[in-house]
């Protein structure tokens, strides 16, 4: 199995923030997770990364368990994290924050590979990369975090939240570069709002409902399910 977890549970102090999920991503794969605010979708990428520790069961990639690592092991073994609210460091230019990303290699020829794939991927921060990160628009400093991700080089490639509060010609923009990454053979998992981009662009999806995963199927089907379509398209296929 590719990446998985296992009777996954995360508490927070005495709340349990998940119950149990299970999860599998295949290889090449781009796997959405839906869900309502507090689902439990940010801690479910929480825990793949290694930034929270479940309380009981596992998160597994190519048969290593992750979650007995700390949070940068988890980088080297080729998961990175574009998170919620895309936490650019503003002080820092575009350049260095993209740097940073890459901090788990010393490999200086493919860390400018890459750099240079991420500027054709984003055009934009070519122009801006000597610019401050706090001086991006919304939209500029999405790409950045994706593209700070990137950098590390992953084998997959968590992103969360990437169309919040941007313009939809924006998101559209977004939701094409992700596509064009995973066409590299980069697998993506996606947490978003936009219920209906992420299965457009999604092979599979899980909808989370208070921390227990309640369906699981293709992208396909799920656009087609008339229970998704009411709690999270706006309605029978409007």
């Amino acid at each position: 199995m590719f990446l998985e977890l296992r009777d996954l549970h995360v508490k927070y102090g005495n709340v349990e923030a998940l119950h149990g999920i299970n999860v599998h991503v295949d290889e090449g794969e781009i796997v959405t997770i839906l869900g309502a605010n507090g689902a439990g979708k940010t801690t479910t990428l929480m825990s793949i990364s290694g930034l929270v520790q479940p309380s009981q069961g596992g998160v597994y990639f190519k048969g290593k368990a992750l979650h007995e690592m700390p949070s940068h092991a988890v980088v080297r073994e080729g998961i990175t994290q574009s998170p919620e609210g895309r936490r650019v460091f503003g002080t820092l230019t575009v350049l260095e924050n993209l740097n940073l990303g890459a901090f788990t290699s010393n490999d200086k020829a493919r860390i400018r590979k890459t750099r240079d794939w991420i500027f054709e991927l984003f055009p934009r921060l070519l122009e801006r990369k000597d610019q401050l990160a706090g001086t991006l628009s919304g939209g500029e400093q999405q790409m950045l975090a994706i593209g700070r991700a990137l950098m590390g080089d992953p084998k997959v490639l968590l992103l969360d939240e990437p169309s919040l509060g941007l313009a939809p010609i924006l998101v559209k923009s977004i939701f094409e570069t992700v596509r064009a990454i995973n066409k590299t053979g980069m697998t993506v998992v996606l947490v978003e709002q936009n219920a209906r981009a992420a299965l457009k662009l999604a092979t599979r999806g899980y909808v989370l409902e208070v921390g227990r995963v309640v369906m699981e199927d293709s992208a396909a089907n799920l656009l087609a399910n008339t229970d998704v379509q009411d709690a999270y398209l706006g309605g029978s296929g409007h």
